[in-house]
């Protein structure tokens, strides 16, 4: 009975079949049919599996008589095996967290012990697992560049979770973004409802990359193989390095709002500026698209209509323009062109 309990689903038929026998107490097939409009047949199979289940018993001196049971004492009965099985595997998950954590003082010595204290980590769920770690341990400040436009609404879901508890805490939050975030609808509802706890979040057009540093003594930066792994960086110089990186970007980016409240043909003209910046200075159209934080089919998009308004046929007929008119003024005179790899 136990085991068939365990996997079995009352279906519609059965319980029309418990209902009948509940309220008539005696085993009447032909009359049951009749009423419940279904065959003897399958009126025999629902008592059947009733009984199995225990949801019904014979009574002692026959006579067709079968007495209703409690379901919630049935289900008792059913359910045992299962809460047995359920609290052996609590019994064990208990003992196997128990025997690892016994090692994690092993585990911080030889952090301790390393010069450059760097540690790959490489499935998304442990980086998961080491961030919400590394949350509930921040006491004092928690810095983060968030690259690109839009965020999953349950990534969003959790990550208000966890910036709650440690604002709650008194930990000091800090975000950037891309001003391309300012356009969609969950990061928006995200940032109003965090600011509204004490978080801070400002947007600019273009950002160094995706990391995060907690009390500026570790820092969590993406794998650059392109996978879902991290690098987690405790080496004091570097973190200071990547801390400073996001002073001088913070201090240069705009409180986050929303696009639609700035005007939307205002941000898409920064938006358009930026572009011309960055195409004068010969950046290919992926390093473009990651700067700005979008796809690279918006940003060609973006490029085709610049060079339609400017009249070009090429992009050096676009440089051309640009520089003939004056687009950029001299505050973009010295725009940074050191890394090779963003040139064509």
């Amino acid at each position: 009975m136990r085991q068939q309990a365990e996997g079995h689903k009352l279906d519609a038929q059965e319980v029309a079949v418990y209902r009948w026998l509940a309220l008539h107490r005696r085993f009447d097939p032909s009359r049951m049919a009749a009423e419940l409009a279904l065959s003897e047949a399958e009126v025999t199979r629902g008592v059947d599996s009733l009984l199995q289940l225990g949801l019904f018993q014979r009574d002692m001196e026959g006579d067709g008589v079968l007495r209703a049971v409690d379901p919630h004492l049935a289900a008792a009965v059913a359910s045992a095996p299962v809460e047995r099985a359920i609290r052996e595997q609590e019994i064990s998950l208990r003992a196997l967290r128990d025997q690892f954590a016994q090692l994690s003082s092993h585990y911080e010595e030889g952090l301790r012990g390393t010069p450059a204290t760097l540690e790959t980590i490489p499935a998304l769920s442990e980086v998961r697992a080491a961030l919400n770690r590394a949350a509930e341990m921040c006491r004092e400040e928690m810095i983060t560049v968030q690259p690109g436009g839009t965020r999953a609404p349950e990534v969003l879901k959790d990550a208000l979770a966890r910036d709650s508890d440690a604002l709650a805490r008194g930990v000091r939050i800090r975000t950037l973004y891309h001003h391309t975030a300012r356009f969609n609808s969950p990061s928006q509802a995200y940032v109003a409802l965090a600011s509204a706890l004490g978080a801070e979040y400002r947007t600019a057009h273009q950002l160094c990359g995706r990391m995060i540093v907690f009390d500026r003594a570790l820092a969590f930066l993406p794998d650059h193989r392109g996978t879902w792994g991290a690098v987690a960086i405790r080496e004091p110089s570097v973190v200071h390095f990547l801390c400073e990186l996001f002073e001088q970007a913070w201090t240069e980016a705009q409180p986050f709002s929303d696009a639609a409240a700035d005007g939307l043909e205002a941000v898409a003209k920064d938006l358009d500026r930026t572009i011309l910046r960055l195409l004068a200075t010969g950046r290919k159209d992926e390093t473009i698209a990651r700067r700005l934080g979008m796809s690279l089919r918006t940003t060609r998009k973006h490029i085709a209509d610049i060079m339609q308004t400017l009249g070009a046929e090429s992009r050096f007929q676009a440089g051309f323009a640009v520089a003939t008119q004056g687009l950029l003024g001299d505050d973009d005179a010295g725009y940074d062109t050191t890394d090779p790899r963003d040139v064509r």
